[in-house]
């Protein structure tokens, strides 16, 4: 059981139209593409070729912050607000989308870029798939 699944069991209130699984499952990719995000910009600051990768490192920074906020809004149930929750989430869909293709651009040179995108497609389904069980 990970620690996001013991935090979701340990709330003392009902979740409401809330899917655990979906919850949990994004929550930690939104954590897990918080970093991978930027880790990626840290290391295009690291590449030989630093300023035509200016745009994915912004777009890595952007996404990391992205998915590090949802990821804490989707940890907070009290006053629960579903219309935040969707917006976060499709926020997060989008800078996701935005930042796997960004990165999918240099994945055959930089490998830590074939990794991000991987991780933003990941996380940007977990989103949506959260989304649709929000109705």
């Amino acid at each position: 059981m990970t620690h996001v699944a013991e935090m979701l069991e340990t709330f003392p209130a009902d979740l409401g139209d809330v899917e655990g699984a979906a919850l949990e499952r994004c929550i930690e990719e939104c954590i897990s593409c918080a970093q991978t995000c930027t880790a990626c910009a840290d290391a295009c600051l690291s590449e030989d070729m630093v300023a035509e990768l200016t745009t994915c490192i912004r777009t890595n920074l952007d996404c990391a912050d992205i998915c590090g906020t949802t990821g804490k809004v989707l940890s907070r149930h009290t006053g629960y607000d579903p219309t935040l929750t969707r917006a976060v989430l499709q926020a997060c869909i989008a800078a996701c989308r935005a930042c796997a293709a960004q990165c999918e651009e240099h994945a055959d040179m930089h490998e830590h870029c074939r990794v991000c995108a991987q991780a933003c497609r990941r996380c940007g389904q977990a989103c949506q798939e959260l989304l649709t069980s929000l109705g």
